[in-house]
């Protein structure tokens, strides 16, 4: 459950165990945000850790931290995450990095798409978030 009263994070019994994800966020008033696909560059849009999943990933996560706070948000505010790689194989590592930024305990509702490839031929990973400001 998220500490924000007007996010509630819900995995349905009825559904399975949900490892790593909450089948539904539901949103009660406030302001509802969409980030566009965050990719893993810089400020200067170089492309951060090209070969380096991981790495990749670190930075995408600290985009969107950007992004949110920008607006006054944190990942506490992130209602569901949407993961495009372009190997299942990151997976595995795709969640040990989420898992530095949400709350483990209670995390996102999320959907991961593999793909042929992406907008830079270098990168692996692209994130699109959603989130509940107050």
């Amino acid at each position: 459950m998220s500490d924000s009263p007007q996010i509630r994070l819900v995995n349905v019994p009825a559904l399975g165990h949900a490892p790593g994800y909450s089948h539904l966020a539901e949103v009660r008033g406030g302001r509802t945000l969409y980030l566009s696909g965050q990719i893993a560059l810089d400020a200067q849009g170089e492309v951060v850790g090209a070969g380096d999943f991981a790495a990749q990933a670190r930075q995408v996560f600290r985009n969107i931290e950007l992004a949110l706070a920008e607006v006054g948000c944190t990942f506490d505010h992130v209602v569901k995450l949407t993961f495009f790689l372009t190997d299942f194989a990151h997976l595995p590592e795709m969640r040990a990095v989420r898992d530095e930024f949400v709350k483990v305990a209670a995390p996102p509702a999320s959907s991961a798409v593999q793909v042929a490839a992406l907008v830079r031929p270098e990168l692996l990973i692209e994130v699109e978030a959603v989130a509940a400001a107050p």
